[in-house]
């Protein structure tokens, strides 16, 4: 059957778009597109919204894939949360306060916190770092100028892709204990990648904005319910409300310009015929569905690399870590969430460990990752010495995150092709951001702020709210 918009009477105002992809980006630019009157048809090959973030049930459980936060500098996906009406859901901290536990220092002086004070930038974490336990008095003081010498960097200048920024770090005096209980620290969970695989665009980026643009940009936020509540019920709940038409396991097959200023876009058993046409899919697929002459060189997308998150997941017969979440050195564990509520466990305690930049582990047979990581639980949280292991499991997105190489800058297209009427949208088209839930929300509202502009619409002022507030 075929979907179009009909010629003559009012139905000829309702301009329609095909959003392929349900991802964050997909979700965003649909509600975009739907709250400026566009009608909008939201396809997803899977049976549910949300990507890579998301939930699925274990036994009685209901289980995030990966741990995912945001800053309170992320305004795109803040903007998102609202929108959902799930902002309640995934609250932020109220002051930056993270635990770092170093297994090298013997037990009782292992805490060390980084953590903000209610001061001016750069003062905010000024205190915090002069009492950071785990770099020297030395480390400390060249970590200050290092800092310092980042918030001079112009973020607009395209040299700075070309550098990786352990390179840039080591220029900068730091040493390799600061890049690992500081830079690091911060950067394998934003970046995924460490900081001699980092572009030092995004890096800077990373760090100017998070820690050196305003005192509270950095405060963590975290969802205390599983993800798929908010980026799938919640966010089809939303998508109902606005009029999109959303169809799950529908995955397009093709898209062609028909010659008249409208557009063809194939899934099993039906055409459907658009105005306009988003492709907020990876990239390799977005490669794939692309007519020719669409990109100068598509040939790029297939050259931005991907990046691995492994997750480590532990029911524990009792309660073993006391507080929300921590992070760790000295061992191969990253960082640790605490998930027992947010997957309804009654009983007990349920960690989740989640491992950025896991190109070592991403294959490993379970049993290994068990020998490898239950001992390190042991080592950093003293009372799991004693506890049982109700369930061990492990998640694996080999393909995570777009690999913020060098170079890869080059390589990321904007919301705009060369078709007219064809946009695309991704945490890896060219936001600025590395690919992290912020930049899916961003490509979003860059796709549908083009595709209105094409279409002689109006933005809703609601929608860019956050650009002003960034």
């Amino acid at each position: 059957m075929t979907h179009g918009t009909r010629s003559g009477g009012p139905a000829a105002q309702a301009r329609h778009a095909v959003v392929a992809g349900g991802g964050l980006a997909g979700v965003t630019t649909a509600l975009a597109l739907a709250d400026a009157g566009v009608r909008v048809t939201l396809l997803e090959g899977r049976p549910r919204l949300g990507g890579l973030a998301f939930s699925f049930r274990r036994g009685d459980l209901t289980v995030d894939n990966g741990q995912h936060v945001y800053l309170r500098c992320c305004t795109a996906y803040r903007w998102f949360l609202d929108r959902i009406e799930g902002a309640a859901l995934a609250p932020l901290q109220d002051r930056l306060d993270v635990p770092v536990l170093d297994l090298a220092r013997p037990e009782g002086r292992r805490l060390g916190r980084l953590r903000r004070d209610a001061l001016p930038v750069p003062l905010h974490l000024g205190r915090s770092l002069a009492a950071y336990p785990h770099l020297s008095l030395a480390d400390r003081a060249r970590v200050g100028r290092a800092a310092l010498a980042l918030q001079k960097l112009d973020l607009a200048d395209p040299a700075l892709d070309t550098q990786d920024f352990g390179s840039w770090l080591a220029a900068h005096g730091q040493s390799a204990r600061a890049v690992e209980a500081l830079w690091d620290l911060v950067g394998v969970a934003t970046l995924n990648a460490v900081a001699g695989d980092a572009s030092l665009a995004l890096a800077a980026m990373v760090f100017k904005t998070g820690l050196l643009s305003d005192a509270g940009a950095a405060d963590i936020g975290w969802a205390r319910v599983p993800l798929g509540e908010l980026h799938d019920r919640l966010a089809r709940k939303a998508l109902d409300s606005a009029g999109v038409r959303t169809e799950l396991r529908t995955r397009v097959t093709s898209v062609s310009p028909d010659g008249d200023g409208q557009w063809t876009v194939e899934v099993p058993g039906e055409t459907l015929r658009a105005d306009a046409v988003v492709l907020a899919v990876p990239q390799r697929e977005a490669h794939d569905l692309l007519p020719a002459g669409a990109l100068d060189a598509p040939e790029r997308l297939l050259e931005i690399g991907t990046a691995p998150i492994l997750n480590v997941h532990v029911v524990y017969d009792r309660k073993v870590l006391g507080r929300p979440f921590f992070t760790a050195l000295g061992s191969p564990v990253q960082w640790v969430f605490d998930r027992t509520e947010a997957s309804g466990l009654r009983e007990g305690q349920y960690l989740a460990v989640s491992q950025s930049a896991a190109q070592g582990e991403i294959d490993a047979p379970v049993a290994v990752l068990r020998e490898r990581y239950l001992p390190e639980l042991e080592r950093l949280l003293p009372p799991a010495r004693g506890a049982a292991v109700r369930d061990f499991f492990v998640t694996r997105e080999r393909t995570a995150t777009f690999a913020p190489t060098p170079g890869v800058g080059r390589l990321r297209p904007g919301a705009r092709t060369k078709a007219s009427g064809l946009y695309l949208a991704g945490a890896w088209t060219a936001t600025g951001w590395p690919a992290t839930m912020e930049s899916a929300v961003r490509s979003g509202v860059s796709a549908a702020d083009a595709v209105l502009g094409a279409l002689g619409r109006p933005r809703p002022q609601a929608l860019f709210e956050f650009e002003e507030a960034a």
